[in-house]
């Protein structure tokens, strides 16, 4: 009774092994989470790239629209930033933080802020250190720093986790004046 048993159960086991309708199922499952991982992953990596590429367009794009006047008033100033959730779309600008300073550069090759304005950011104080590249140092100048920030949160966050800050900073020097005058 016990090798007859025996028997049928190896014969039962040679069937199963042999069975081959249930592989591509098997192989689905086993699969599909990291197929569903990757895309997502991509997804979310490629937004955030487009993002990055935006805040760069916004940065150099808010810093010549400055550098193209010899005196910005309020109302120019507020014109130039809500240009910058134009260039943001399909993106909410609400993530978006800039800061544009107008630096005087001294005799002694010393960057302050002459003019600070901002959306969803502090400006800088007026007579305080601006960080500068070195070329951009040269003395009795006037550069103008375009510093924009956005908080980017992956739309499903399963595959990148957290809150990323994408930034960028742009510097030019005014293009009709050796200055630009900051007018209430």
């Amino acid at each position: 009774m016990v090798r007859r048993f025996a028997r049928a159960l190896a014969a039962r086991a040679r069937r199963l092994a042999d069975e081959q309708s249930g592989v591509s199922a098997v192989e689905f499952a086993v699969i599909l989470p990291l197929m569903l991982v990757l895309y997502i992953g991509a997804v979310e990596v490629g937004e955030g790239f487009s993002i990055q590429r935006k805040v760069t367009r916004v940065t150099s794009a808010l810093n010549d629209m400055v550098t193209q006047a010899r005196a910005i008033d309020d109302r120019d100033m507020r014109n130039i930033l809500d240009a910058a959730a134009a260039i943001m779309t399909p993106y909410s600008a609400d993530n978006l933080r800039i800061v544009l300073t107008g630096v005087a550069v001294d005799g002694q090759g010393r960057p302050k802020a002459a003019w600070s304005d901002a959306r969803n950011a502090t400006p800088r104080a007026e007579g305080s250190i601006v960080p500068v590249p070195e070329a951009m140092q040269i003395r009795n100048s006037f550069p103008v720093v375009a510093e924009v920030n956005y908080h980017y949160r992956p739309i499903v966050g399963y595959v990148l986790t957290g809150t990323f800050d994408l930034d960028d900073q742009f510097y030019l020097r005014p293009r009709l004046s050796a200055e630009i005058d900051r007018v209430p």
